[in-house]
């Protein structure tokens, strides 16, 4: 079918239609990447170079999706990355929760979402919380155990973020607060949006940037820049600090950002139940490699050990399968389904996770596979040179 007013059929076309209600900063603020770019874009130009090798009989008339990851199972092999203060829609992660679990998958909670644990745990089960090593011990801990509290299944822990804001083309202003002045600021930008604008007003709020899940609940949660501060302030985690942690979470416990053979083996000592093979969305150290290009590295290292995820420049759900091809066992998606929200709010969200699904299924289908779980290497030609450290 094609697009329609109420239905967009890529992600491509839901990335064009956020860029055409956001506001130029918040759209921005979706797109960015550090520095360059590099690593952004070669998390999409890497899945272009790997090619599948479909078969023409014998196909499969029925196909399973399904899996488990993190002890939840899931109807089919993505889930939602988390991300940060959602100011594309006014439901944020409320939007993403209900799609979320309206497609049968989980959901990551960022620590710096707009929306409390306590109120999302309530529209999806399958709850997953991620913070930041943000503070002493003692508060991280806590934050962790409001989340278990609340309903959080599995914590994860992201790691690959080391403060790089610069933009070679220039970072998108983000106001602290929405103050006279930063309104005043964006006022032009939002006056010929007017449907963001509209949809913010029927919701009679505002953007909010605070955070509400860096704190005990009933306290005045911080703002975005003065937790991002206080994250800046603290000293990173050695691999004594996430052992203890981990000894503290005695429940699905991931370390996101791994992209190294080494440190997939470290994670594995520590304890830890999954990880996570990303590069930040290219918002880590710009010419870091695409994550699928360290994925197949990373699964030699830790085998059957560790649950391996994938996220970074999925947009399709053949992306999906190259990934599970090359040993995920799943991936998370970050800006396909901001996008989504932006183009069209929990419909948005269910629209991008069903282009997944079908992408999913009808590449399964003609590779000749009934299940995700018979995907392997031999699936796909892989480039001389493309996989870093591991020969294919």
């Amino acid at each position: 079918m094609a697009s329609t007013k109420d239905w967009f059929e890529t992600v491509a076309e839901a990335q064009r239609r956020a860029k055409k209600r956001l506001p130029k900063g918040v759209y921005l603020a979706l797109v960015a990447g550090s520095e360059a770019g590099v690593t952004m874009d070669d998390n999409l130009a890497a899945f272009a170079e790997l090619k599948v090798r479909p078969h023409v009989a014998d196909l499969p008339h029925t196909r399973d999706l399904s899996t488990t990851v993190m002890g939840q199972e899931i109807s089919f092999p993505v889930i939602i990355s988390p991300t940060g203060v959602q100011a594309v829609h006014p439901d944020g992660e409320l939007a993403v929760a209900r799609a979320a679990a309206g497609a049968g998958t989980a959901m990551g909670l960022s620590a710096f979402a707009s929306k409390p644990v306590e109120q999302v745990a309530k529209t999806i089960d399958k709850l997953l919380f991620q913070t930041y090593w943000l503070g002493s011990r003692e508060e991280i801990l806590a934050r962790a155990e409001r989340a278990r509290a609340a309903g959080a299944k599995g914590l994860i822990v992201t790691l690959d973020w080391v403060f790089d804001s610069r933009r070679d083309w220039g970072s998108p202003f983000i106001p602290d607060k929405l103050d006279l002045k930063a309104m005043a600021r964006y006022a032009p930008q939002v006056a010929i949006k007017p449907r963001y604008l509209a949809t913010w007003l029927r919701s009679g709020s505002l953007p909010d940037l605070g955070v509400p899940n860096l704190g005990p609940r009933e306290a005045t949660p911080p703002t975005f820049f003065g937790a991002y501060g206080q994250w800046m302030g603290t000293p990173p985690p050695t691999w004594a600090d996430l052992a203890w942690l981990r000894e503290q979470w005695d429940g699905p416990f991931m370390i996101k950002g791994i992209t190294r053979p080494d440190d997939a083996r470290r994670a594995v000592d520590v304890g830890a139940s999954a990880i996570s093979v990303s590069n930040h969305g290219g918002n880590n150290v710009d010419t870091t490699p695409a994550s699928i290009r360290c994925l197949p590295g990373v699964v030699d290292a830790v085998g059957d050990q560790i649950e391996v995820v994938l996220d970074g420049g999925i947009r399709r759900g053949s992306d999906v399968v190259k990934a599970l091809a090359l040993g995920a066992r799943a991936v998370m998606v970050g800006r396909a389904y901001l996008w989504g929200m932006a183009a069209g709010g929990e419909r948005g969200v269910m629209n991008v996770l069903e282009i997944l699904r079908q992408g999913v299924s009808e590449t399964l289908l003609g590779l000749g596979h009934s299940s995700v779980h018979e995907l392997s290497p031999e699936d796909l030609l892989v480039p001389a040179g493309f996989a870093l450290d591991r020969k294919l």
